[in-house]
C-alpha cells in the first residue's frame, strides 16, 4: 500500500468471498489487474469483471466482492477508509 494525495493505493490479492458491506462516506474502486473478480450488489445484481475491467460502488450501497479463483485487485480509497465499512472489522495494511 502506498499513499497518493491523501488517498490510499493498494495492490491485492484476493480469493473467496468477502463479507457484505458498505462504505458510508466513500466509493469503493476496484481495478482488475488479473483474474476475475464478482461483486454481488443489493437487490441482486453481481458484476462480473475480468483483467483490466473496473467498478465503482457508490458509498452506502451493500456490495460483497468474491473471487472464486485468486485475483489481483488496485483499489483506491481515502486514506484510513476501514475496507470492511467498520474500523472493529476492517482486515490490517501494510505500509511499503
Amino acid at each position: 500500500m502506498s499513499e497518493y494525495n491523501g488517498n490510499d493505493v493498494m495492490v491485492v490479492k484476493v480469493q473467496g468471498e468477502y463479507k457484505w458491506h458498505s462504505h458510508r462516506d466513500t466509493d469503493d474502486f476496484f481495478l482488475v489487474l488479473e483474474g476475475e473478480l464478482e461483486i454481488d450488489l443489493e437487490g441482486g445484481r453481481t458484476m462480473h469483471l475480468g483483467a483490466g475491467q473496473m467498478f465503482i460502488v457508490p458509498k452506502g450501497v451493500q456490495h460483497r466482492p468474491r473471487a472464486i479463483k485468486e485475483a489481483h485487485l488496485l483499489l483506491i480509497e481515502p486514506t484510513g477508509t476501514p475496507n470492511s465499512g467498520d474500523i472493529a472489522t476492517a482486515a490490517p495494511r501494510c505500509v511499503i
